[in-house]
């Protein structure tokens, strides 16, 4: 009977019974195919036709369809597919592609595998993002507000949202398939499938990640980490890019640039271009240690980050709003702060990993697990558990906030003449016969540019719990001690 006992005690962990998350198969179909449709429904009913949201949206008892489809734009189905959006799409990440494999990059190691061994990866997110926007700030000293990536972006906006769409189906898809032809337990090739996709279950397994680490060869740029790239490239770039976009786009519409789309862009570059600069820190996260690659990270990254964080730029680029001084210091306390817990508590955490005797951390106090791990108890980490998550949230305060009370419509001046007594009419440079006013949708624009706030807040509870749990599967009773040592989850004394 002993040695059954040692081959039960060495069968790595991810082999242990997972269950599912997200409630299971129904769960991820909702996900899978809901999701699209939100981002979808906030590029149609927040819009620069009609108002955001849509006027007859404010009056749901005499809703007509007809009138509905008017306000939005919708030209039927095939207007969502555009095939000089498919092509620009394909395009950026072909150059995302070239720059990761060509541009000079550090090749730090990830986390021991639970079979054995370390995967190593290259990054040079940072530098290729520099690269790219040298080359857009090029173009816009040249041609200003009109040049091309710019009008592209605002032309093509719904089109290039399906092209990104398309890919994560795509890309989940290939992985999927990919992931059968792991050796699984032990791949000579270092390849592992993660925990939580193996149910069995077709969809939830396509949906959560089959594989851990899916790689791929591509002649000429040689091998590529699916995940690893897409974490950070090119999507959390393209939420910056986007941004930008709608600067140019605001300049175009009302012949100036708001300090709100300012502060925000500002904002949500800093946070951006942190994580580029800090991208090996990836390799410490939950994402990249056990999630495997599947729809749910695909569309994450390559979609929902890009299209939805970026609302807030889009609704200021046809809706000016200007803060003032007071304003501005308002909201960028609240980024201060957010920003300094959010980088003071990963830092200390990344140090402490890479180095404990580092002057910076090592007075901390910490427990050491059966596992090996060291938790600290002391510190930023010693005051929640997920204090990095409090961080977060503070951020994303400061990116909705610039939007005011939101909510707009947009008339034309022959057909609705504008009231004298209004002082809250912007007209189009490009065109004066129309203007944008709060009107009768003051206040409901909230439901689209305050929605990452809320989002995110779920979003990060969500994550502290899967956190959580997994931190429980693998300390066991360790983990339970450091619950009585650190009670709080995310925020000190409330939660």
């Amino acid at each position: 009977m002993a040695p059954k006992r040692k081959a039960e005690q060495s069968k790595p962990a991810k082999d242990e019974p997972h269950g599912y998350e997200f409630f299971g198969p129904p769960g991820a179909f909702v996900i899978s195919f809901g999701l699209p449709l939100v981002c979808y429904a906030f590029a149609f009913l927040c819009n620069d036709i009609s108002g955001c949201p849509a006027p007859s949206l404010l009056h749901p008892s005499t809703l007509d369809l007809e009138q509905l489809k008017k306000e939005v734009g919708w030209t039927g189905f095939s207007g969502l597919i555009n095939t000089n959006a498919a092509l620009g799409t394909l395009a950026y990440y072909f150059l995302s592609l070239a720059l990761y494999a060509f541009l000079p990059s550090v090749e730090p190691e990830g986390t021991e595998l639970t079979t054995g061994g370390k995967l190593k990866y290259r990054f040079n997110a940072f530098g290729s993002a520099i690269f790219i926007m040298v080359i857009l700030a090029a173009g816009t000293i040249v041609e200003g507000a009109n040049f091309c990536a710019w009008t592209f972006i605002s032309e093509n906006f719904v089109g290039i949202l399906t092209a990104n769409i398309t890919i994560s189906y795509a890309l989940a898809t290939y992985v999927y398939v990919l992931s059968f032809t792991v050796k699984h337990p032990k791949d000579p090739n270092m390849r592992e499938l993660a925990a939580g996709g193996r149910s069995g279950n077709l969809l939830y397994d396509w949906f959560i990640g089959r594989e851990l680490n899916p790689r791929v060869n591509i002649p000429i740029f040689g091998e590529v980490d699916i995940k690893a790239w897409c974490e950070l490239r090119p999507g959390m770039l393209g939420w910056s890019i986007l941004d930008l976009a709608f600067i140019m786009q605001q300049y175009r519409n009302f012949g100036k640039v708001t300090d709100s789309i300012l502060l925000i862009t500002v904002a949500q570059t800093v946070y951006i271009f942190d994580a580029l600069y800090m991208e090996p820190a990836i390799l410490t996260t939950i994402d990249i240690i056990s999630d495997g690659f599947g729809f749910m990270l695909a569309f994450g990254d390559l979609v929902w980050v890009p299209f939805t964080y970026s609302i807030q730029a889009r609704y200021l680029a046809t809706y000016p709003v200007e803060l003032g001084l007071k304003g501005i210091v308002g909201v960028f306390a609240v980024q201060a702060i957010g920003y300094y817990i959010f980088r003071s508590v990963n830092n200390e955490k990344n140090r402490f990993r890479t180095d404990p005797n580092d002057p910076r951390v090592k007075h901390l106090k910490y427990i050491e697990t059966a596992a090996g791990s060291k938790l600290l108890v002391s510190g930023w980490w010693g005051t929640a558990r997920h204090i990095n998550y409090l961080g977060d949230w503070f951020m994303s305060w400061s990116y909705v906030l610039p939007t005011a009370l939101s909510g707009y419509v947009i008339r034309n001046a022959v057909t609705h003449p504008v009231d004298a007594s209004a002082t809250d009419a912007v007209f189009f440079q490009n065109s004066y016969q129309k203007y944008v006013i709060p009107g009768e949708a003051k206040g409901w624009g909230m439901i689209f540019t305050y929605f990452f706030m809320l989002y995110f807040a779920i979003l990060l509870i969500h994550r502290e719990r899967r956190d959580e749990e997994k931190c429980r599967r693998k300390y066991g009773k360790d983990w339970e001690k450091y619950c009585e040592l650190v009670p709080y989850r995310i925020v000190p004394y409330v939660y």
